[in-house]
């Protein structure tokens, strides 16, 4: 292996997208106005600092309150000043420390029956459920075209509820005690609806409704990772694109163009869907509980960078209080108070939308763009395939990742080891299976995941052809 390798596999964005003015003089401000850093060096209140979940909270209304479910603005969402509700928002130190806070607050190893997970999965949130005691109760959701098989899900609560009725004396048994600013709910479900990470899919706003509505029937809550809903672009060939009917897509972005992948910055950020979250406070009336069944994670790790450690949860007003309260927040004070601050100056001033569309939608834009060309060239003609797409993933390209099958005949995983021996770095698929003795984990043995995110652009025609000497030294051998 060389001294330096060409990392593919590492999910998080180049050292060159981190948005390092804007990060010097958000702290410049902070630390040279008292009563900001005032604050910035305490421990905060417990559902982080004000001034950003004031902010985020109009931030977060501007990007995605054009895309209600039902095209309407809603009351829930404004508090009685007409300004977004900030109550709905709490921050975190990020989309993994806040699920680890999720789980601590809202499950129970014993009275929570099961885990799933929308497979392929992000794989190191395994140890995250496993450490909040659901070894053996995670179970692996597969994907079609619209996103989560629903047939699949909703079998798997059905043989739960037999199940549980089977057992009643059993049913209300929990380690944890009931308390006023919490409930314990019967199962989670944890997904990654836009650009899920490996696949890339989107999960389809009819998929996201009736998700909704078996979380609902079934009290499950629904834990989304919203983490790549920023950065996204449209995807067209030489003709004008016709955006999925089943989605509003911002007419801001849709235009003609010759170029395969393309990125045109707007004067406005707007998402492609109303997230989970969204269709939980609008659909059939609202909520059926003041705790709801949907939790949206968020994070600024990859518009802003990993180590600011900065996220938010957003949910209903009771939810977010209750998470609010979990013990190393009320112990500890509010997760990454001094980087929240930092965070806030730059939203105040504008410099993260800017920092989006000006610097990271062009450049993942085009590094999409780049590793996919490679691919084709050199990849597809010696039969590495991409997984087909259809719908909304044929209209936007985002996330990080690119999930590849190599040919039937090899073995993914000895194409990684070969791989990191020529001096790249790539992931393999069976990593992305749930842990369990899972039943899908063959159909990922033959399948790679490459990140466009980190590695110097520069490089990925050299990483696609020691790929492709890779497969062709193991197809030699077959």
């Amino acid at each position: 292996m060389t001294n330096n390798p060409i990392d593919l596999a590492t999910g998080h964005p180049s050292p060159t997208l981190i948005p390092i003015p804007q990060l010097q003089n958000a702290a410049t401000t902070v630390f040279s106005t008292p009563s900001i850093w005032h604050q910035a060096l305490n421990y905060g209140a417990d559902a982080g600092y004000l001034s950003l979940r004031q902010n985020l909270a109009q931030w977060l209304t501007d990007f995605y309150g054009h895309n209600s479910d039902d095209g309407t603005k809603h009351n829930d969402n404004y508090n009685s000043d007409g300004m977004p509700d900030f109550e709905r928002i709490c921050v975190t130190g990020g989309a993994s420390q806040n699920l680890a806070c999720i789980l601590q607050v809202y499950t129970d190893p014993v009275y929570t029956k099961s885990i799933f997970v929308v497979e392929p999965a992000y794989f190191l949130s395994f140890r995250i459920f496993e450490d909040a005691g659901f070894d053996g109760k995670l179970k692996g959701v597969p994907e079609d075209q619209e996103g989560i098989d629903l047939g699949i899900l909703e079998e798997s609560l059905r043989r739960e509820a037999v199940n549980m009725s089977l057992h009643e004396d059993d049913n209300m048994k929990s380690i944890k005690q009931q308390k006023a600013h919490r409930k314990l709910y019967r199962h989670v479900i944890y997904c990654v609806p836009t650009f899920s990470n490996p696949s890339g899919r989107i999960m389809t706003l009819s998929r996201r409704r009736e998700l909704v509505r078996l979380a609902r029937r079934y009290d499950a809550l629904i834990i989304a990772d919203d983490v790549y809903d920023f950065v996204y672009w449209p995807i067209k060939s030489s003709e004008s694109a016709v955006a999925p009917t089943d989605t509003d897509a911002p007419s801001s972005i849709v235009s003609s163009s010759t170029s395969s992948l393309v990125s045109r910055p707007s004067t406005e950020l707007k998402s492609i869907l109303p997230r989970l979250v969204d269709v939980d406070r609008t659909l059939d009336g609202g909520p059926i509980n003041e705790f709801g069944n949907c939790v949206s994670n968020g994070s600024f790790s990859k518009i802003v960078g990993p180590g600011c450690r900065v996220g938010w949860a957003e949910g209903t007003r009771d939810l977010i209080h209750g998470l609010s309260q979990v013990g190393s927040t009320r112990s500890g004070g509010a997760p990454s108070q001094l980087s929240s601050t930092f965070i806030d100056e730059m939203l105040q001033n504008g410099s993260i939308t800017k920092h989006i569309q000006s610097t990271l939608i062009p450049a993942y834009a085009r590094r999409l763009s780049k590793l996919s060309c490679a691919i084709e060239q050199y990849l597809s003609p010696i039969g590495v395939k991409l997984p087909s797409l259809s719908g909304l993933n044929m209209s936007f390209g985002g996330g990080f990742f690119i999930w590849l099958q190599p040919p039937p005949a090899l073995n993914a995983k000895e194409i990684a080891a070969a791989a990191l021996h020529q001096g790249l770095i790539v992931g393999e698929g069976t990593s992305s299976a749930l842990p369990d003795g899972n039943a899908r984990y063959s159909e990922y043995k033959d399948m790679l995941r490459l990140c466009f995110a980190c590695a110097e652009e520069e490089l990925f025609v050299e990483a696609v052809l020691i790929l492709r000497r890779v497969i062709m030294e193991g197809l030699s051998r077959t």
